[in-house]
């Protein structure tokens, strides 16, 4: 195959470029992709009034069933899906809304759509969060609007969910695996398994993209890696939330690096591509480094970790 030198690959003649790939992706995402609904995963038995208008209980905290870690990636987590409305509003205004990218936005928007609803439904019937500090961080985060880091280039765009969804993923099974509640812990498996399909999609985009513009696909891979950060950053008090998820296993350095950024650098063999430009084995080797000082630095996260959790565990001996 000829590859093109990457600078003469624009946003649009990339998005052209990439439609074959894009119809290839989005037919093995629907021959996969399995029908499931929302309803089901909800404890519908559970519920009852809460007070206001109804006249019902008002929230408590024992009357939830999730652990305190688990509480707060919840909020984080479905906050981060209240966003739908800007991100499809991103995604299409880059990726288009007509062709297979156009079929593959409407459809991933509506996949996600259920993501929003299983879990606002779980924790309102479970009773797992204070509902009105949940609405009012709604509000907060939404009158906010979002507006990605990556809106200037389609490619760095995909190059950002490819990592982005796989980290939803982790964060959403790593939180029902620390929730205590099991009904919650299918729930999130159920969307988890939803993210890890988006995921492959663009990370399978991802290296296309490779074989087409090699040099501007590994700058983008740095740019993304080097500076990604969650589109739920944001959210008001989110570093505070972030820090506790950190502490309690859900989403931290060391699962962001062996779980999130490696397995996707792997599969496509990013560090290994060979016939790079100039530009290109910059971008190769700045990703090395910074490869290895993020491992450093989990290593130090994890040390740390370890002897708060220690201390910890002490003072409640």
């Amino acid at each position: 195959m000829t590859i093109t030198p990457s600078r003469v690959w624009t946003d649009s003649r990339l998005l052209y470029a990439l439609e074959e790939a894009v119809e290839t992706e989005l037919n093995r995402h629907l021959k996969v992709a399995k029908e499931w609904m929302p309803h089901e995963y909800v404890p519908w038995s559970e519920g009852r009034d809460f007070d206001g208008v109804m006249g019902g209980e008002a929230w408590s905290l024992e009357q939830s069933k999730v652990s305190d870690i688990a509480r707060t990636a919840l909020v984080v987590n479905l906050l981060t899906e209240d966003n739908l409305p800007s991100y499809h509003h991103e995604i299409a205004s880059l990726f288009g809304r007509d062709g297979a990218w156009g079929t593959w936005v409407h459809r991933w928007t509506a996949e996600e759509g259920r993501h929003g609803i299983v879990m606002r439904d779980y924790l309102l019937t479970s009773r797992a969060v204070d509902p009105v500090a949940l609405e009012r961080f709604r509000m907060a985060h939404m009158s906010e609007g979002f507006e990605s880091d990556n809106r200037h280039s389609m490619l760095h765009s995909v190059a950002y969910v490819a990592f982005q969804e796989l980290a939803t993923r982790i964060s959403h099974r790593n939180t029902g695996h620390h929730s205590g509640d099991e009904v919650c812990d299918r729930m999130l498996a159920r969307i988890a398994t939803d993210e890890n399909l988006h995921m492959v999609f663009y990370r399978n985009l991802l290296g296309r993209s490779f074989e087409l513009a090699p040099d501007q696909t590994m700058s983008a891979v740095r740019d993304v890696v080097t500076g990604f950060r969650m589109p739920g950053h944001g959210i008001p008090g989110f570093e505070r939330a972030a820090a506790q998820m950190a502490i309690g296993g859900i989403y931290n350095l060391r699962i962001h690096h062996d779980d999130v950024l490696q397995p996707v650098l792997r599969f496509l063999k990013v560090l290994d591509i060979g016939g790079l430009g100039p530009e290109g084995l910059r971008a190769q080797e700045e990703l090395g480094v910074f490869l290895g000082d993020l491992d450093g630095q989990a290593t130090r996260f994890d040390e740390r970790r370890a002897a708060l959790l220690a201390r910890r565990a002490a003072n409640r001996g």
